[in-house]
């Protein structure tokens, strides 16, 4: 039996196999041993190569467009950026990786028009692999739908997924320490519902022997062979419908509830035009948000604070982290901050390298000369 039929019985297995207590362990190992079967396929399909994109990251984050063919990227990111993406009202017309650099609040964000994603994607057709292989280097997926195609965004979920892309989420919180012997301990916390057989069962179908396994959270067979792959990409998403603009008022509440079909709220998604060029303020605002962008505006010796060029970091970042960006130089002589603003107790506050940073921070560092 070839892989493919191999992977297929497992399916129809999993399929027909009801989920419940006395079902789980077993629908455990059948789920991991397809993910491994699956990895040993697309390994096997790999091996001869193939010509891939090659994108470059540069400024401070990259931002990928998600759609299927004619939905609108090219001309979305032309009216974003200053990229020159060809257009036109028929498929395929990106067949090139096509990078654009949008410029807002002092940041540089890379948005990638990618070639327009077909069903069948995670499997190869139509290079989806190589496609869905930008994906995977962004900080954030924008999923482009049409107005009048709502229900193609569960496809496009499913492509990504296959392609090992989890959206929204985070890994699971486990930790696997290899032993020399005493076969598979497991610690899990109360809010775990998995049975410890089940775990052990899922850790013995990926190869693991002997190990010490602590698992904590509420996780789902799925998301604990995810945790055990290591090759899986959590992403965050948001989602732009576009060609708003030739809807009828009256047609709005259909629209709406075909999103809330899909799983989407019709208040969380961004409406656009991206010929007319509408919404895309609103759109550059989501982007921002769902990249945890924040702006750091540094106190220059002799030059006063730099309001029109601020140093970007991300939600959570410390003066460590500032300090790494600006430079081993800055780094190696590093004394202390003074920070005014949100983050800060008082005004030139003088905090030290953890000291966690706020949007629009006034930031000092005094060095050693």
């Amino acid at each position: 039996m070839g892989l493919e039929e191999e992977i297929e019985d497992i399916r129809e297995e999993i399929s027909n196999t009801p989920y419940n207590k006395s079902t789980e362990a077993h629908i455990g190992r059948l789920k991991a041993k397809l993910a491994e079967l699956k990895e040993k396929l697309e390994n096997q399909s790999s091996a001869g190569g193939g010509q891939g994109y090659a994108v470059e990251k540069t400024g401070d984050a990259t931002v990928a467009l998600v759609g299927f063919p004619s939905v609108g990227k090219s001309t979305l990111i032309n009216a974003l950026t200053n990229a020159d993406s060809e257009t036109g009202e028929y498929e395929f017309t990106t067949l090139d990786v096509n990078p654009g650099m949008l410029k807002y609040k002092g940041a540089n964000i890379q948005i990638l028009d990618v070639p327009g994603l077909i069903e069948g994607a995670a499997g190869g057709r139509g290079g989806g692999k190589e496609v869905l292989s930008v994906v995977r280097t962004a900080d954030l997926v924008v999923f482009m739908l049409s107005v009048f195609e709502i229900e193609r965004y569960e496809r496009l979920q499913q492509e990504l997924y296959a392609n090992k892309i989890r959206l929204d989420t985070s890994p699971p919180n486990l930790s696997i320490t290899k032993r020399g012997k005493g076969g598979i301990r497991v610690t899990k916390s109360d809010s775990v519902d998995l049975e410890e057989d089940t775990i052990k069962g899922i850790l013995r179908e990926h190869g693991f022997v002997n190990a010490e396994v602590t698992l904590r959270g509420e996780t789902t067979i799925d998301e604990l062979v995810d945790g055990i792959m290591k090759n899986r990409v959590y992403l965050p998403s948001i989602v732009a419908v576009n060609k708003a603009d030739l809807i009828d008022k009256d047609y709005l509440p259909t629209v709406e509830e075909n999103l809330r079909e899909v799983g989407l709220n019709p208040d969380e998604v961004t409406f656009i035009s991206a010929e007319a060029e509408k919404g895309l303020d609103a759109l550059k605002d989501e982007i921002w948000e769902a990249l945890g962008l924040i702006r750091i505006y540094m106190d220059k010796p002799g030059r006063g604070v730099d309001y029109e060029e601020p140093l970007i970091l991300r939600e959570g970042d410390t003066i460590d982290d500032a300090v790494h960006k600006l430079g081993a130089k800055l780094d190696n002589r590093f004394r202390f901050a003074r920070v005014s603003g949100p983050s800060a107790k008082h005004d030139e506050q003088q905090v030290g390298r953890d000291h966690e940073l706020a949007d629009e921070d006034v930031l000092r560092i005094i060095s050693q000369r």
